[in-house]
């Protein structure tokens, strides 16, 4: 009996159909921007041709609204105006983040811009000390950061691992200034570029006073 029942069982079991889910997906243009989508997107300009028509603009702006669509293209796809691609990997693409119907119009030299800090901090000139060791703490106050300490013994251009500011020993400086600028990822003395800040930041000298 047990017999019986057991091969009746397994003859269920095989005989029964097998269901699978099964998943489609269709192509997507460029102007949708969907979530996991496996299917690879066209890549097409985002300008509309409108926009080298001259506007006026009064009351809102000096200038009248024109631009190319080469131009305004190349400020959409840009990811920073120092920075032509994305700097981290969590960082979504301008030219993914700026398409559709949305942005179809726009004047994309008078979207936000902001330079990207990244290279920014590369303009900071190194500063040159006489200890071995050295603190920084991004200027003090609640716009920097906790305090660290960085030993720099090595012939070579130390950097603060949270914001990036150069330091180096005098000792080293012959060495240093040897080296071509190209092995350099900072300059040694000030340029005068317009993203140098001055060493001391601090407006205030309390402890918790703003840089």
């Amino acid at each position: 009996m047990l017999t019986r029942v057991l091969r009746s069982r397994s003859a269920l079991r095989t005989s029964a159909p097998l269901f699978r889910a099964s998943y489609a997906s269709t192509a997507t243009t460029s102007n949708q921007a969907p979530a996991n989508d496996p299917v690879s997107r066209d890549v097409k300009p985002n300008v509309s041709a409108t926009n080298a028509t001259p506007t006026s603009s009064e009351g809102s702006f000096d200038k009248v609204l024109q631009e190319s669509v080469q131009k305004g293209e190349q400020l959409r796809t840009e990811q920073a105006p120092n920075r032509k691609g994305i700097w981290s990997r969590s960082q979504n693409p301008r030219e993914v983040a700026m398409s559709g119907p949305r942005f179809e119009q726009s004047i994309m030299e008078d979207q936000p811009r902001p330079y990207a800090a990244i290279d920014l901090i590369h303009k900071q000139p190194v500063r040159w000390t006489n200890e071995r060791v050295v603190s920084c703490d991004g200027g003090g106050g609640p716009l920097g950061h906790p305090r660290i300490f960085i030993n720099v013994d090595k012939p070579q251009i130390c950097m603060c691992t949270y914001c990036g500011l150069p330091f180096a020993h005098e000792h080293n400086r012959a060495h240093l200034e040897s080296l071509p600028a190209s092995e350099l990822s900072y300059p040694l003395a000030p340029s005068g570029d317009v993203a140098e800040v001055p060493e001391s930041q601090r407006v205030t000298d309390e402890p918790l006073g703003q840089r």
